[in-house]
């Protein structure tokens, strides 16, 4: 029985690796360099978070000086 478990697993790896969504060397070998990309873009993105918002409280600001002007 354990035979035929094993050569079904051999035969079907990679469709159980996909299926369960299960992590491989090749993903984990990489993961600290871009776990560091992602770091490094963390403060990118609160910069650009910040200026979003601050455009879009200038927009909404802007289109209700508008709005009272109709």
């Amino acid at each position: 029985m354990n035979n035929y478990l094993n050569a079904y697993v051999d035969r079907r790896m990679k469709y159980i690796v996909d299926e369960w969504e299960l992590a491989t060397k090749t993903d984990v070998s990489d993961f600290t360099g871009r776990l560091e990309v992602l770091e490094h873009a963390i403060p990118r993105m609160k910069e650009f978070e910040r200026l979003a918002s601050d455009k879009l409280t200038e927009l909404e600001t802007r289109a209700s000086k508008l709005k009272g002007r109709v």
